[in-house]
């Protein structure tokens, strides 16, 4: 296959029409038109359906647009490779992270990262699914679970603990569980189950110290440790919460505080292929350096 085809095959992809294509590529449209359909012929095979409102891909189409645009992304990691091993660490940097550790945690400390790189385009993708780094979803990831897939390479990054909050206006209104039982009579905020909690043993706190026969309802299920976080600070109930979402400033309060939950062990995680690449090690020294200077 033409490799010049292919590449304009892959710019008709993304903008889903001959048009768009040709202002990106500073072609006419006739002409990116011509290049596709004779890279159909070459094929014998249709890549594109044609209609009023632009191109939809076919089956064929959409097989050789996944395999082009892995190809892409292998030129420029092996472009930016090349550039980070006689320059700075440069270029981009994608890092997914559960939204608690991401908007509690990581972002506040981004910006002293970037004052040490601002070469590093940084993109932060915070969601409580797993993104498939080996399928370039993103570069790296912290993650609170040891990756299973065998060409990723992992790197622990801290120890998470995790204890019982609530706000003063709560606390106030319902007074202070004194041992575990005590949880029995108070409003309880946990993670949902729908989906299930990335963590097998985020809701500990349901039967902690639970009494015989008493069992404890929540009074809300938020699939999401951001918003529980929020939950409770609007004096809604207690929770169990990762040490890290609390600071010294927090508006919550820790009770039974010899009580806690389940260590949870979080990686850093990224690509076999991105072992060399200067602004993954410098962001993970980075972070190892935080965790240092924190208590966790």
């Amino acid at each position: 296959m033409d490799w010049d085809k292919l590449r304009i095959f892959h710019a008709v992809a993304e903008a889903g029409s001959f048009t768009h294509a040709g202002d990106t590529l500073n072609l006419s449209q006739s002409a990116v038109s011509r290049q596709v359909s004779a890279l159909e012929e070459s094929l014998r095979a249709p890549l594109f359906h044609r209609h009023a409102r632009g191109l939809i891909l076919t089956e064929q189409g959409d097989m050789l647009y996944r395999t082009v645009k892995d190809v892409f992304h292998k030129l420029s990691m092996a472009e930016a490779l090349i550039s980070e091993s006689r320059e700075r660490p440069s270029g981009p940097l994608r890092v997914t992270t559960t939204v608690a550790f991401g908007t509690t945690w990581l972002t506040p400390r981004i910006r002293e990262f970037l004052d040490l790189f601002p070469e590093v385009e940084m993109s932060l993708i915070l969601s409580d699914s797993t993104l498939d780094l080996s399928m370039r979803e993103a570069d790296v990831a912290i993650r609170m679970t040891p990756p299973r897939q065998p060409d990723l390479v992992q790197r622990h990054l801290l120890t998470v603990q995790s204890h019982v909050y609530g706000s003063p206006d709560y606390l106030a209104e319902r007074g202070t569980p004194m041992v575990p039982q005590d949880l029995d009579q108070h409003a309880l905020i946990v993670y949902g189950d729908d989906p299930a909690p990335p963590v097998a043993t985020l809701n500990w706190l349901v039967d902690a110290g639970a009494g015989p026969g008493h069992g404890r309802k929540p009074v809300l299920r938020v699939n999401n440790l951001y918003g529980i976080y929020r939950a409770v600070r609007s004096g809604l109930g207690l929770a169990a919460l990762p040490d890290y979402m609390i600071s010294e400033n927090t508006y919550l309060t820790r009770v039974l505080p010899e009580l806690a939950g389940p260590a949870i062990d979080a990686y850093f995680v990224y690509a076999e292929e991105l072992r060399q690449s200067k602004r993954v090690g410098v962001f993970r020294d980075f972070l190892l350096r935080k965790v240092a200077e924190g208590n966790f």
